[in-house]
């Protein structure tokens, strides 16, 4: 093993114990629960968790878009205080712009990106339609794809600009199985030849084993952090093997153990 190799990675996001309530005159409920979380450069985590248990709302304080009550979030050494073009959010819904081309797209998460000429900026969202093979639908509009296309166009508008975090909430939840499945593929093949660091909320577990370097288990009422499972199954995964649904079968369980805690302990 190099010397390069033994050295740890380091540190793209830190969060420290945040915690996080939402207040209106009739109540109050707290969101969060003293959350911590450290994500090393160019890992996949994938925060897995019942409807209610916090995950967007992390993923929106790790994004800037939430300020936490506690704790706090750290990028590359720098306090989170806002929104960042080193950190981008990629939605459940494609987001896109149904005025502009699929090419138009592109080219608009290009725009907050400095020190690139226009023609510069064209290449790279050529490049980026090329690396999810829709580059014959450069001059389409929106309304024209179906939705595994519109989630492509939106995963190249979103790496196009280089972030160096990928923030993803349950990109794949509203599509079929079989684009899901093409998805998955097109994804790991893209983390591996781009190294980046990519924190992906969802609920399906099989699709948290296929994807992450790690999956960490949250429980609601509120929200908290409650077990880590590293994934060591060689890439690329298949949703469907059988040595994956083993592991995610350990974390379904595990998961069933604390939505019962968390009933319990609100009752």
């Amino acid at each position: 093993m190099s010397a390069d190799q033994d050295k740890p990675k380091p540190d793209k996001l830190l969060v420290e114990g945040v915690s996080k309530w939402f207040r209106t005159p009739r109540a109050t409920v707290q969101a969060l629960d003293d959350m911590n979380l450290r994500v090393t450069e160019g890992e996949f985590v994938c925060l897995v968790g019942p409807s209610g248990c916090g995950k967007t709302t992390l993923l929106d304080i790790m994004a800037g878009l939430t300020r936490p009550d506690e704790g706090r979030v750290v990028a590359d050494g720098q306090l989170v205080e806002g929104p960042g073009r080193h950190r981008l959010v990629m939605f459940q819904e494609s987001a896109l712009f149904p005025w502009l081309t699929v090419f138009g797209n592109v080219m608009f998460g290009l725009k907050r990106k400095p020190g690139l000429t226009n023609a510069e900026r064209r290449d790279i969202a050529d490049a980026h339609l090329r690396l999810v093979g829709l580059e014959k639908f450069k001059k389409s509009f929106v309304h024209e794809l179906s939705g595994g296309m519109k989630q492509r166009i939106a995963l190249a508008r979103s790496l196009a600009p280089d972030p160096q975090v990928l923030l993803m909430d349950e990109p794949f939840g509203a599509l079929d199985a079989i684009t899901r499945e093409h998805l998955y593929q097109d994804l790991q093949q893209i983390c591996r030849e781009r190294k980046k660091t990519i924190i992906f909320v969802t609920h399906n577990v099989r699709e948290a084993v296929c994807l992450g370097d790690r999956v960490f288990i949250l429980s609601p009422s509120p929200g908290r952090i409650r077990e880590e499972f590293r994934i060591s199954l060689p890439r690329p995964r298949d949703i469907n093997s059988p040595e994956l649904a083993v592991i995610a079968q350990r974390i379904t369980q595990a998961l069933k153990f604390y939505l019962v805690g968390s009933r319990d302990a609100a009752a």
